[in-house]
């Protein structure tokens, strides 16, 4: 299991060595699988977004939050509804499972990742969770990596909505272990045979560690290995990056 920003790519561009990192475990026959925390796009655009820089990454080897939040929400009411703040990966998601996407009286409020937050919708969450919709977010990342620097990300906007209604979210996105078991079952991996590979310690080497995995954190994507020492938690292993892996596998 891998992280794909700080770890695959970094600001749009590939990290060095990740494209012969996953050469490596093809001919190997290892399977593996791309995990993101971002629910913007869908898995197709991720794939050709990929590409582009050079990673060549199948569309069933890409699981993102949006993918892990409609599985969730068809599991636990299928065919239900939802009012959505979050971007087309999401919204496909949500719809390929028979969901509708409605501000009326709806079953959810689905917050997610957007670049295009308003004060309106904000406020429209506000409302129908204070009138019974249940509160789930896609992933709890305070913040996200940018060209210009850090930028406000769903973890941000899901405390303001916390606040304004007393309501705390579900999230589904990593660090919950539901996003790892689901992407291990798709693989057909157990966790004690599998690794994550991540950059943040608050997400992947946290969900990592709760999944039963071994851990490595790479220091190319948020977390600094001056930062380690901060959590309560260590990482099995720590690496430059993800070139440091090549010759191990």
């Amino acid at each position: 299991m891998t992280d794909m920003d700080g770890v695959l790519i970094r600001e749009g561009n590939l990290v060095p060595g990740a494209d012969r990192l996953l050469s490596r475990l093809r001919d190997k026959g290892i399977p593996f699988m791309v995990l993101t925390n971002n629910s913007i796009h869908t898995a197709r655009d991720l794939q050709y977004r990929l590409s582009s820089t050079g990673l060549d990454i199948p569309e069933e080897s890409i699981w993102t939050s949006a993918l892990a939040t409609a599985a969730f929400l068809d599991e636990q009411r299928p065919k239900g509804s939802a009012y959505v703040i979050g971007e087309a990966g999401l919204t496909t998601a949500l719809h390929d499972k028979g969901y509708v996407i409605t501000d009326t009286d709806p079953d959810y409020v689905v917050l997610g990742e957007t670049r295009t937050y308003s004060f309106s919708s904000v406020t429209t969450a506000v409302r129908l969770i204070s009138n019974g919709a249940r509160f789930v977010a896609t992933n709890p990342d305070a913040t996200g990596p940018s060209p210009e620097g850090l930028l406000p990300a769903t973890g941000s906007v899901a405390a303001m909505i916390s606040k304004a209604t007393g309501k705390d979210p579900y999230f589904v996105g990593k660090p919950n272990p539901l996003m790892m078991r689901a992407a291990l079952n798709k693989v057909g991996a157990h966790s004690e045979s599998t690794v994550m590979i991540g950059d943040r310690m608050d997400t992947d080497i946290l969900a990592g560690l709760e999944a039963g995995m071994r851990t490595v954190l790479v220091l190319t994507g948020i977390t600094k290995s001056s930062e380690i020492d901060r959590f309560p938690f260590r990482p099995s292993r720590v690496v430059p990056s993800v070139a440091d892996l090549i010759d191990e596998i």
